[in-house]
């Protein structure tokens, strides 16, 4: 592939991303699949690709077993080819199909001894592989490598995140609510009371709006935004689920919060944040929040952020 000249890398974008972020990330794909045998269709030697190895995998990380629900949106697989590869692993005594007991309607799949003495071999081998790559490197170079790898699955995972208004009054947003509610209780020394989340109608519409992030098709966070005067909007409730902690994730809610505040036409967001939730106060602090008086009475807050935006 020629190289992308300076002036094309600025002019060629692909949904936001320029054009040399797109081939260098393509290029190390290339490379990295080569290198870990996925092209060859017996991976690791055995008897099968790698889209039957991988699902095999799945199956047997569940434990007692999974849906086919859950596995097709955890590895973002087509419903028929999810059921073809399920069937072959089947046939080949691999794994074994059931009716979820409480759920008439779904399939789950557990995996057999067979199928788990498979997957056993095949974390051996995998194990071998890898520490045959990394032979060539010094202890001190694993361990670049090692961090390089955890920032590109974080940024990766961030990449893949989608934060989407929903209605306040939907189960997602409920669910993120409630956690985030029960998150509060747990840190808060005086605890947290449920009754003092902001109610849908103070959310939605003109007065407002509610965001959940999706990791994977199950939320993964929150925020909601809501007018409180002319040209004043604020910003309540930003969330996100430990698991996926540490990834940038609220800053990316706090944007979109802000991005619903401009288009709104609102000019000032402000917040506030309990005394105890000291990476909340950094967070805003690094995102452009000044520190300002208190402008409410609200029981549990003891610091109190204002930002002006741009108009829109």
């Amino acid at each position: 592939m020629e190289p992308v000249t300076e002036g094309a890398a600025e002019s060629a974008v692909t949904g936001g991303a320029v054009a040399e972020d797109v081939t260098a990330l393509r290029h190390f794909n290339r490379y990295f699949t080569r290198r870990i045998g996925v092209l060859d269709d017996r991976y690791l030697g055995q008897d099968r690709p790698l889209g039957e190895a991988r699902l095999l995998f799945e199956i047997a990380e569940s434990g007692s077993g999974v849906s086919l629900r859950d596995l097709r949106v955890r590895l973002g697989l087509d419903a028929g080819y999810l059921s073809r590869m399920v069937r072959a692993l089947e046939a080949q005594g691999m794994v074994r199909l059931s009716v979820h007991p409480g759920d008439s309607r779904l399939r789950t799949v557990e995996p057999t001894p067979a199928g788990r003495a498979e997957v056993a071999e095949q974390n051996r081998r995998a194990d071998v592989l890898v520490s045959g790559l990394l032979q060539g490197l010094a202890p001190n170079q694993r361990r670049r490598l090692t961090d390089a790898m955890a920032t590109a699955q974080r940024l990766l995972r961030l990449a893949a995140v989608t934060v989407t208004p929903v209605d306040a009054r939907a189960p997602d947003a409920r669910a993120c609510l409630a956690a985030y509610a029960a998150d509060l209780d747990a840190r808060f020394p005086e605890g947290f009371d449920p009754s003092d989340l902001v109610g849908p109608e103070e959310v939605s519409g003109d007065a407002g709006a509610f965001l959940v992030a999706y990791e994977e098709g199950r939320p993964a966070g929150c925020g909601a935004l809501r007018r409180t005067a002319p040209g004043v909007g604020e910003i309540k409730h930003v969330w996100v689920h430990p698991g996926a902690r540490r990834l940038g994730l609220a800053r990316r809610l706090l944007d979109g919060l802000e991005g619903e505040a401009a288009a709104r036409g609102l000019t000032v967001v402000r917040l506030d944040t309990h005394a105890v939730l000291t990476e909340a106060r950094a967070m805003y602090e690094a995102s452009g929040y000044t520190e300002i008086p208190a402008y409410s009475d609200h029981v549990y807050a003891g610091h109190w952020f204002e930002k002006r935006l741009p108009r829109a």
